[in-house]
């Protein structure tokens, strides 16, 4: 996956409480097992009409926020069903960043799984936050991993926590594949003693 280091850009707000994986991520969108194209498909029930047109009134549709790589969201964001598809989707439109009071813990876990930074920050620090993605486009947020701290638009700072291990991981883009394949000499090596050790188990795969 692709590295996270710093992400500076317009925040999309979403007031809402108890945001859950079926309105991120419609369960009719579920039947598949790619991570792209999902993109299309976010927030489907709040972002388009019935007749399949933009709702006006959804801010991801809003001028303000086209483009936007973070979301400000309430509490008990990602509540719901586990499905891994929501950061699948929210990362292929284009979200890389969610920053609430609080996450559901296995959309929380699967975020970092596929690179999408979520931050908890606590209700009065949220609220100032969305009090600034509410002043449009123009009022941008600097996301800096590295020193684990959101830059607001008048220059002050909010710190947050981040497990070391996942924030390793992100600054590296490491997804558990690649975690994997950091030992892929250890990995080699492992196969050649049992290729050579026990060669009856590999004939009979081959």
């Amino acid at each position: 996956m692709d590295k996270f280091t710093k992400l500076d850009s317009p925040a999309a707000p979403m007031r809402m409480i108890n945001i859950d994986t079926d309105r991120i991520i419609p369960k009719q969108f579920l039947k598949t097992i790619e991570r792209s194209g999902l993109g299309k498909f976010l927030f489907n029930d709040m972002r388009y009409t019935a007749d399949g047109g933009d709702n006006p009134d959804f801010v991801l549709n809003q001028a303000s926020y086209k483009g936007a790589e973070i979301i400000v969201a309430g509490d008990n964001f990602g509540c719901g069903s586990s499905r891994e598809h929501a950061p699948w989707a929210l990362l292929d439109f284009g979200i890389k960043c969610v920053i609430s009071s609080s996450f559901a813990d296995i959309f929380f876990n699967n975020c970092f799984k596929n690179g999408v930074l979520p931050i908890m920050v606590s209700p009065e620090e949220l609220e100032e936050l969305l009090g600034d993605a509410e002043k449009g486009g123009n009022a941008r947020l600097t996301v800096d991993l590295e020193s684990q701290t959101i830059t607001r638009p008048d220059g002050s700072t909010i710190a947050f926590e981040v497990d070391p291990f996942r924030r390793h991981c992100l600054l590296e883009g490491l997804d558990d594949i690649g975690l994997t394949l950091q030992h892929d000499k250890a990995i080699d090596d492992f196969e050649a003693k049992q290729r050579s050790g026990q060669p009856w188990l590999y004939d009979a795969a081959e």
